[in-house]
């Protein structure tokens, strides 16, 4: 969310829309001595794909080793959008089960579901007392999204805000970000800095953890890789399927005949060989694609069968998931308990700095 300086007056300006957001790394955020605290939350399209994978859930997996972690399902957020009420609670399964399968341990992370924490909504509405409109408005995703709409809904407005309270709730000091989301992240650390300088210092000022990817093309090779734009690989897809997607890839555009040479530092198809074939093979792949002695029909085939190959465990362990769906609820379920312990010593803080623990006037 899914990670600058700002002016700390909060003055209109360059502020949180403009600025770029600092990284993990520069001690601020995180306690001295403490192990740090990372949020990060994914909505719930169903089951994972290749861009879900290679921006998020792979450094996910890698963060549990040196981080106190929470992962969120956030629902509440997918519901700004129109995904129909009868295939919410499948695809909150679904994605909760390629979580599991990956590699999040409900050992060592906080794996929950949005909605089953009220105190992400009660401090989003909290955040709205502090937050300026005109920042909201500055948001680039905001604009992209709303540019060819009548009726323009405030939760599409307000998402940032609400980011903002998923990941100030659990006071984490690091966010594994994508580069589309920085701008985001800069407007939790101004709303943070915000609300701490009209009630005192309580919230930190979250980093970026900078995803290790970079912008992940989709199989087209111009936009993102998105399950709506159709451009990706489910995880958990089985070796025809994996190929059915992966021949329609597009490759070098100056490669017109099989033999022509090819260029694999603006191919698309070699990119995603980095992130998943053998790093032995890669300088064969590399020098016959310049060579033109291999076809990329031929390319795309290891292509294909190294994803197969990279994904063969995980789909054995999602198999297990799938086949015993009490389990999976059971995890998420006592994630949510243990988010709920933390939230709720959060929002009791809050109300009592804010003056809404009323009760006290009577001593």
């Amino acid at each position: 969310m899914a990670e600058g300086q700002v002016r700390a007056d909060g003055a209109e300006g360059r502020g949180a829309a403009d600025a770029p957001a600092q990284e993990a790394g520069d001690g601020k955020g995180v306690a001295p001595g403490a192990v740090p605290r990372v949020f990060s939350g994914m909505q719930p399209s169903g089951e994972a794909h290749l861009g879900n994978y290679l921006g998020a859930l792979r450094r996910w997996v890698e963060l549990q080793e040196s981080h106190e972690c929470f992962f969120c399902i956030v629902d509440q957020h997918a519901i700004t959008g129109e995904i129909p009420a009868e295939e919410l609670p499948l695809r909150i399964l679904d994605l909760a089960i390629s979580f599991l399968a990956v590699g999040l341990d409900p050992e060592r992370s906080v794996i929950f579901v949005q909605s089953d924490v009220p105190e992400h909504t009660e401090l989003a509405w909290i955040f709205n007392a502090v937050t300026p409109v005109g920042s909201l408005e500055r948001m680039t995703q905001y604009k992209d999204k709303t540019a060819r709409m009548e009726s323009i809904p405030a939760g599409l407005l307000n998402y940032p805000i609400l980011q903002a309270a998923d990941i100030l709730l659990y006071r984490a000091g690091a966010v594994p970000v994508g580069e589309d989301q920085l701008q985001h992240l800069e407007l939790t650390r101004e709303i943070a800095r915000r609300w701490n300088g009209r009630y005192g210092d309580f919230f930190p000022e979250p980093v970026a953890i900078p995803g290790v990817g970079g912008r992940i093309l989709g199989l087209d090779g111009k936009a993102k890789m998105s399950k709506s734009v159709g451009n990706t690989v489910r995880i958990l897809a089985e070796p025809e399927e994996i190929w059915d997607r992966v021949r329609t890839a597009v490759t070098d555009p100056q490669r017109v005949r099989r033999d022509d040479p090819g260029r694999p530092e603006v191919c698309n198809v070699f990119t995603l060989h980095q992130h998943f074939t053998d790093p032995d093979h890669l300088d064969d792949i590399a020098g016959q694609c310049r060579a033109g002695t291999r076809g990329c029909v031929a390319c795309k085939r290891i292509l294909a069968d190294s994803i197969d190959e990279h994904f063969r465990e995980v789909r054995e362990r999602a198999a297990e998931l799938k086949a015993d769906p009490r389990r999976v609820r059971a995890i998420l379920e006592a994630g949510a308990e243990r988010a709920r312990g933390e939230a709720r010593a959060t929002i009791r803080e809050v109300r009592e700095r804010m003056g809404m623990d009323w009760r006290g006037a009577w001593g």
